[in-house]
């Protein structure tokens, strides 16, 4: 069950390793459903720095899932949770955590 949080309640990470890269883009593939043309075609994620560490669309790719809600990015928190931000209907940004028992679960 995803868990929605407020902003301030999370610490999150300046910099992500290429490890952690590669681990969210694995979970973002699972978490869409293993898409056959591949997490790169179907939601391309670009890493950035600027005010967090994060992998977020950037090509203009929108991804429209529950709730009218779009994603915009996924990043770890300092203590190793998998967060995802979404702009809900009101234009507003929410944030969903996993926790690692979800995480390790979902392959």
């Amino acid at each position: 069950m995803l868990k929605t949080v407020r902003v301030d309640n999370l610490r999150f990470k300046k910099e992500l390793s290429m490890i952690e890269q590669f681990s969210i883009k694995h979970f973002v593939f699972n978490w869409v459903g293993c898409p056959p043309e591949g997490l790169d075609d179907f939601l391309p994620l670009e890493y950035t720095e600027d005010v967090l560490a994060k992998m977020e669309v950037t090509d203009g790719t929108v991804l429209s899932i529950e709730n009218q809600e779009q994603f915009r990015y996924v990043t770890i928190t300092e203590d190793n949770q998998i967060v995802m931000a979404f702009i809900d209907y009101n234009k507003e940004l929410k944030y969903r955590v996993f926790s690692m028992d979800e995480v390790v679960n979902k392959d």
